[in-house]
């Protein structure tokens, strides 16, 4: 919404800061941060008095997961609530880039507020039926998918880019939507599958939303992505003040979320971050880098795939749990090890996905 105050710019010299990206950026990122953590006390209270006996412990997992229970979940809408204020507030409401993400986002996050609603009414593990929710998960995708590829240049519209190839890009044409649905859905479900330990999920999200962000604006800028030699989405830059409220609301849930949490996140905010990250990647021709940068939350999905896979096959269990981080907690590691190591993971993952913008 700030950003009309551009147009005046040409009056009142002062107001060009506005027009700048990163200043909205940061503008974003510390309102979502001040949104979250200002409303986060009253949020949590109203959802800990509406669940009464909070989000369900699983009771084959760690025994250390039972001093959880009556933890309240759902805290993706602290998270959602602060990123939508802070994005309508300072995003260009005429990039339909903004209007996709915020689609896809919200669409996602509702799957997965009625997945949590289920789960803490009934007291059950079992949400949304699997089948339709993977359903209504991938007509959502597919239908911004196809959007993306009709406001992008002819060029690059129906195209897969590679990285370390340069401009290089696979044609995909009328399979475009369908290919890069599959990214979608894969990313709001492997960060939904991280989702198991206090804090563990916000701040690679934080991570990938950061590094994604820088990313933005630089295919957005017709002048770094040329000297980079990666393909120039136009109006893609305006990705970057999502990115930035991504990691300011994260920031405010993670002061409620960290060890012990005080609220969870729950599918209502996993997925819809998960939605979020992976339509950004298709928009700015980065799909194959979200799985490097996104490498965590791909081996958590990959490793609930082989297990459930193996389980099926041979009635045995390759991980001791899955997903992988209560694998390692069976092992011994303590909960801040395995989320703290994860972290450092997550910012090695994010450092090489930053490197194959100058090695094309």
């Amino acid at each position: 919404m700030l950003a009309w105050l551009a147009e005046l710019s040409g009056t009142f010299p002062v107001l060009n800061v506005f027009r700048y990206i990163t200043f909205r950026a940061g503008g974003a990122t510390a309102t979502a941060l001040l949104f979250v953590f200002f409303f986060g006390p009253a949020a949590i209270s109203w959802l800990r008095i509406k669940q009464g006996k909070g989000q369900p412990i699983r009771a084959d997992g760690p025994e250390s997961h039972l001093a959880k229970r009556g933890t309240p979940t759902m805290g993706g809408l602290m998270i959602l609530s602060g990123l939508f204020a802070a994005v309508l507030l300072w995003g260009n409401l005429r990039n339909p880039y903004v209007w996709i993400v915020l689609g896809v986002t919200a669409a996602y996050g509702a799957i997965g507020f009625y997945d949590d609603f289920l789960k803490v009414t009934k007291q059950s593990h079992k949400g949304f039926s699997g089948r339709a929710r993977i359903a209504i998960e991938v007509v959502v995708a597919l239908i911004a998918c196809y959007l993306i590829m009709q406001i992008q240049p002819p060029a690059i519209s129906s195209g897969f880019a590679m990285p370390f190839l340069k401009e290089a890009i696979i044609p995909l044409g009328i399979l475009f939507p369908l290919v890069t649905a599959f990214v979608v859905v894969g990313a709001g479900n492997s960060v939904n599958l991280t989702d198991g330990l206090d804090g563990l999920a916000i701040v690679p999200v934080m991570i990938a939303a950061g590094t994604f962000g820088f990313i933005s604006y630089l295919v957005g800028n017709v002048i770094f992505a040329n000297y980079l030699q990666i393909h120039h989405v136009p109006g893609a830059g305006e990705l970057a003040v999502i990115c930035g409220a991504v990691i300011g609301a994260g920031l405010g849930f993670l002061w409620f979320n960290a060890p012990p949490a005080q609220i969870f996140m729950g599918d209502t905010g996993s997925l819809g971050l998960g939605g979020l990250l992976g339509t950004i990647a298709v928009a700015i021709k980065h799909e194959i880098v979200l799985a490097v940068v996104g490498g965590l939350f791909v081996v958590e999905a990959l490793s609930v795939i082989i297990q459930v896979g193996v389980f099926k096959r041979t009635g045995k269990r390759v991980f001791l749990m899955a997903p992988i981080h209560h694998h390692f907690e069976k092992l011994g590691w303590t909960e801040p090890q395995v989320v703290i190591r994860f972290w450092i993971i997550s910012v090695v993952l994010a450092l090489v996905g930053l490197a194959t913008l100058k090695l094309r």
